[in-house]
């Protein structure tokens, strides 16, 4: 996808103050009527500069299975591009590592318009956020995963107004389906059930006609 550079300098600069590192843009069919939003890049990603090619990106690619999709042909961002991280005692004796962390509301914002602006070019008719951070972001919900997950909200999705310095809503409708983040399966995996079943939900509700 070609993002103006003023939008990727930005980004980047707005980015900066922050504990994060790497930065990745997106990937897949920009004219994929399914966008997919993850929470923010893991350690390979950042390395490497594509989204879910990790662990949980080989968790991501099941759930593409279940749900009949191509990696390829949709289109895959996340709301932070930069992997944010926190510093922890490692378990050996080389000190400290980095891990990884939740993307923090100024970090969001400072990658506001980047999500935006490939929102407003991909122009999907689905928007898939996976976990909680991804669905907040582009919904203002607060609920739990487990209360939404495999819901269909159709609804405008939140802008940021860098001028005015606050939220606003997109003049179109999307249809939102929150799913549990592939990575969320690793620290509970009881829900693995519970993802598949969501999954079905999605694939039923989407049908076969849908361009995938």
């Amino acid at each position: 996808m070609e993002i103006p550079e003023n939008i990727i300098n930005e980004a980047k600069q707005r980015i900066e103050p922050y504990a994060v590192e790497g930065f990745v843009l997106g990937k897949g069919d920009q004219n994929s009527d399914i966008m997919v939003v993850g929470e923010a890049p893991g350690e390979n990603e950042a390395v490497k500069g594509v989204p879910f090619i990790g662990r949980a990106g080989k968790e991501l690619d099941k759930q593409f299975n279940l749900l009949g999709w191509d990696r390829e042909k949709v289109y895959i961002t996340s709301v932070v591009r930069s992997r944010p991280y926190r510093w922890v005692e490692a378990n050996n004796e080389s000190g400290q590592r980095k891990a990884n962390r939740k993307p923090n509301q100024k970090e969001i914002i400072a990658h506001a318009p980047l999500l935006d602006y490939q929102i407003r070019k991909v122009d999907p008719s689905v928007i898939v956020a996976l976990g909680g951070v991804a669905f907040k972001r582009l919904t203002g919900g607060e609920q739990r995963m487990s209360d939404v997950v495999g819901e269909v909200f159709e609804t405008r999705v939140l802008c940021w107004d860098i001028e005015g310095g606050q939220w606003s809503e997109s003049e179109r409708t999307y249809e939102i389906i929150p799913l549990y983040h592939p990575a969320a399966v690793f620290y509970n995996p009881k829900i693995r059930a519970e993802i598949e079943s969501s999954l079905e939900k999605v694939r039923d509700y989407l049908g076969q006609n849908r361009k995938k």
